[in-house]
């Protein structure tokens, strides 16, 4: 009995850690909250290994992975970010990778009186009470944000109205709760079934804004390297790019990378 036990509880420690090898974790940027899942789905379904995804704000993970957080990816919204890790070796090398460029949108509710085709302008309507945007310290999309405003030269003018959301998830969910009347959102977001459901959206100029690129790395600090370079290698197959662009994201092309390129382990 002890020796059937023992074998019991050895098969039982062999099968966890194959599982635990067998998933990876990746931090991600909250506009790929809706793609990303696809993503991940679809690379368990062809490898065998699953993604485990934690959305938050860029700036937050990069705090996050600078004092030891266990992830093994890290998806960013801001390509600085993957940059300075880099810099710090505490990103694998050559494993920088731009997946995407974002861009931001005027998003109202259906039930909004609002018009849209005012661009920017809208903001000065006197119904706007509060605008929801990013949180411009640590959400990239929160500072692409404040650049149209100024560009556009309202952010004075409408400063006291933003409520601002720990990431650009949060802000979207500001407007579609009615605890905002309009957001300023990441495209990505706007372009999801349950978002197109319940709102409107009008494209701002990408003019008026720095480009939102957005970059993923491996992390040095990763136990599952090798499975963190086949989801990197899948992101970069021509089906992961076509996702990405239906949900509103211009996809750089290979002479955009940066020059060290991707090495394979």
């Amino acid at each position: 009995m002890i020796r059937k036990r023992t074998f019991f509880f050895a098969a039982l420690l062999l099968w966890s850690g194959v599982s635990r090898a067998q998933q990876i974790t990746v931090a991600a940027a909250s506009d790929l909250q809706f793609v990303l899942p696809e993503v991940a789905a679809r690379f368990q379904r062809d490898s065998g290994i699953s993604a485990k995804l934690i959305f938050g704000s860029s700036g937050n993970f990069f705090s996050q992975i600078g004092n030891g957080a266990p992830f093994d990816l890290f998806f960013s919204a801001d390509s600085e970010y993957p940059r300075k890790l880099e810099a710090a070796g505490l990103a694998e090398p050559g494993t920088l990778y731009e997946y995407a460029v974002g861009r931001i949108v005027l998003w109202i509710p259906k039930d909004s009186a609002l018009y849209l085709n005012r661009g920017l302008a809208v903001l000065l309507d006197p119904r706007v009470k509060k605008i929801a945007i990013a949180n411009p310290e640590h959400a990239p999309y929160g500072r692409a944000a404040v650049a149209a405003l100024q560009h556009e030269k309202l952010y004075e003018k409408v400063r006291d109205k933003l409520v601002l959301g720990e990431n650009i998830s949060q802000a979207a969910s500001f407007v579609t709760s009615g605890s905002a009347d309009i957001g300023i959102v990441a495209l990505s977001l706007a372009m999801a079934p349950s978002m197109k459901e319940r709102g409107a959206y009008v494209e701002i100029s990408r003019e008026a804004y720095p480009p939102i690129r957005q970059a993923a790395v491996i992390l040095k600090s990763s136990q599952q390297k090798a499975a963190a370079h086949q989801f990197l290698d899948y992101v970069k197959s021509p089906a992961i790019v076509e996702l990405l662009k239906s949900y509103g994201f211009s996809v750089p092309t290979v002479a955009d990378q940066p020059a060290q390129g991707h090495k394979v382990p």
